[in-house]
């Protein structure tokens, strides 16, 4: 006779097996799904009604970006996108939505090759320490004593989007060997994954 504590095993067993992939083929299908109704919908308003496919959609959006990013290498289209940026810049709310994003995604994104991006740790009282990432050095912009001699240091929060920018003296932090996507790793999923699989 099979136990209730076996069962339970088992099931949870089975969730943790099915949840990581469901999650992410649920997120991949809501991409997919979403730049199929937006392009998808527009390409059957440009296209004749006979000549429209399902997965014409995605494959506009997927072309769509990789023309912005081979357009936005050619200087003229660089400055224009620019001139775009400064305006988006200066509507109130959008600005702080769309400037937060895109730097975030930057800073995943470049890593090291977008100013200095660095792992460290930094042990508060009590010997407390928290594992952060090193995103900017230059305070001068601040104007204020109290950013002299210090750096920014992100703090993310584990298992949700957000965390605290803290300025730290740059000599009370201890540089950590370790790439930045397996440290994102460590703090996002609280230390319970480790390293990649495979």
């Amino acid at each position: 006779m099979i136990s209730l504590r076996r069962l339970n095993k088992r099931f949870l067993t089975g969730l943790v097996a099915l949840l990581p992939i469901t999650a992410t083929l649920y997120l991949f299908f809501w991409v997919m799904g979403a730049a199929e109704g937006f392009f998808g919908s527009i390409m059957q308003v440009v296209l004749p009604e006979k000549w429209y496919r399902p997965g014409m959609g995605i494959t506009a959006s997927l072309i769509m970006i990789f023309v912005v990013g081979l357009l936005l290498e050619f200087l003229l289209i660089k400055g224009l996108a620019a001139r775009f940026e400064n305006i988006i810049y200066r509507v109130p709310l959008v600005k702080s939505i769309y400037g937060a994003t895109r730097e975030f995604l930057s800073f995943l994104m470049d890593g090291q090759s977008k100013g200095p991006r660095q792992v460290v740790a930094f042990t508060f009282a009590n010997n407390i320490t928290l594992v952060g990432f090193v995103t900017k050095r230059d305070l001068s912009f601040i104007n204020n004593d109290i950013a002299l001699g210090k750096v920014a240091v992100y703090f993310p929060l584990s298992y949700q989007i957000g965390g605290y920018t803290i300025m730290v003296p740059a000599e009370q932090l201890t540089p950590l060997d370790m790439p930045m996507e397996q440290a994102m790793r460590f703090v996002m999923t609280a230390g319970i994954i480790e390293k990649d699989k495979g």
